[in-house]
């Protein structure tokens, strides 16, 4: 597993036996004196830097109290959904739930998530972003703080760009394009040496975060206001559908690439990802990363409203928790609480190159002296717009990525791939509700 891939997927694989010890019934204590409550949080947070920098707040809080204790347990991001899932149903959910919010509509259906109480709702509602408050709500209640949150912008090769003569990265579309085409390499073969335009069927986030940020800044949205239908099919999902197409097309993108890898080796010019890359970029890169920039998600148009993709975690109370109040009381100490002028969230998501929806929070621990690639994905969070979650969404996301594929390799039309997405989406999130 590359680097890149750990941390893209927030997780590493567990030893066995504490995976089987994270599925035993929780210890929930009666808060009696010399038993405290032990309330259980479920992330994934399983190993290395994620690991170490949860379990600091948490060591805190238990060195802080005595009759409420926190236990954190850990799975893989791939195997978080279904714990949660499997553990409900067989009586052995725990305390505090750490998902994906593309996943709160599902969990809320599935009466897993338990909402914010009015006090939690309202702070949740005055420190973050818009856009962290809606990948945290379902139909209008907010159901946890939100933790770890991504935006898209643009990566791009100082160097490459140089190199094709272009001073500065694209602004609009046209501009891309033909950025992407003049920066695009192949040998004589015709094997790429270098994208001009990263396209990447690597998985579902990969394939769809950037084709959704790309949509967003079009005006277009994947799935209506009311969660019901997608609403891809529409000028806006043509104008992107048909831009990837053109890119594909005229060679300046090759999706068989593993993007991650390519761009860290100089091999690809520009990128559509979120800001979680920039920590591993540096890692990977060494002083090469000095050829690094990042700027917005182009538009269009000169002249456009910005927009760009959120996604992003939260933090929540499970409905069968025996201890709910003492749960939010420890979620708002860790999320909401200042320590010299910021949440333990947010200086956890820093130390791990991460940002939070508390735009406030994050502007103080970058200062004028952080990394300034990391200020584009800041400035977003006051336009992003949050990956639906309504409760189809996982499966929503996958159907999409296959068909946007099947438009990058020609299997089909741009009319094609959006009736086709249009049909499948419209059956599953008609099929959720």
């Amino acid at each position: 597993m590359t680097p890149s891939l750990s941390r893209r997927h927030f997780a590493l694989a567990l030893p066995s036996a504490l995976l089987a010890a994270g599925c035993a019934a929780p210890h929930q204590g009666t808060g009696r004196p010399g038993d405290p409550v032990v309330l259980t949080l479920l992330s994934h947070y399983a190993s290395g830097e994620l690991k170490k920098a949860l379990q600091r707040p948490v060591d805190e809080w238990n060195a802080l109290h005595d009759r409420v204790k926190v236990r954190t347990k850990a799975v893989e991001f791939t195997d978080l959904l279904t714990t949660f899932m499997v553990r409900q149903a067989a009586g052995q959910g725990t305390d505090i739930l750490h998902p994906y919010c593309l996943w709160n509509g599902q969990l809320v259906r599935a009466g897993v998530l338990r909402p914010a109480p009015p006090e939690h709702a309202a702070e949740i509602g005055h420190g973050y972003g818009a856009a962290a408050v809606g990948s945290a709500s379902v139909g209008g209640r907010v159901y946890g703080y939100p933790t770890e949150m991504q935006t898209y912008a643009l990566y791009y090769n100082k160097r490459l760009l140089r190199e094709a003569g272009i001073d500065g990265p694209p602004r609009t579309w046209p501009e891309l394009e033909d950025a992407a085409c003049r920066t695009a390499r192949q040998d004589r073969y015709g094997n790429t040496l270098v994208q001009g335009f990263g396209l990447s069927a690597f998985d579902d986030s990969t394939t769809v975060g950037q084709t959704l940020a790309l949509l967003n800044a079009a005006g277009g949205r994947f799935v209506s206001a009311d969660g019901r239908r997608t609403a891809i099919d529409s000028p806006a999902g043509r104008a992107v559908f048909g831009l990837e197409r053109r890119l594909v097309d005229k060679g300046a993108s090759a999706p068989g690439v593993n993007v991650y890898q390519a761009f860290a080796s100089g091999q690809v010019a520009m990128v559509i990802s979120a800001g979680w890359w920039t920590a591993n970029l540096k890692a990977l890169m060494g002083p090469a990363y000095r050829d690094v920039g990042v700027a917005p998600v182009p538009l269009p148009a000169a002249g456009g409203r910005r927009a760009t993709l959120s996604t992003g975690f939260m933090l929540g109370v499970n409905t069968a928790s025996r201890h709910p109040r003492e749960a939010w009381e420890f979620l708002r100490w860790l999320n909401a609480d200042k320590v010299r002028g910021t949440s333990r969230m947010s200086a956890l998501q820093a130390s791990v190159g991460s940002l939070t929806g508390r735009a406030d929070d994050m502007r103080t621990l970058l200062g004028a002296g952080g990394d300034p690639n990391l200020h584009p994905f800041l400035d977003a969070l006051a336009y992003a717009v949050p990956e639906p979650n309504v409760p189809g969404a996982q499966q929503a996301k996958s159907l999409l990525r296959k068909n946007i594929e099947a438009l990058w390799t020609g299997q089909q039309t741009v009319d094609e791939a959006l009736r086709a997405t249009r049909r499948q989406v419209d059956q599953e999130v008609a099929r959720s509700w």
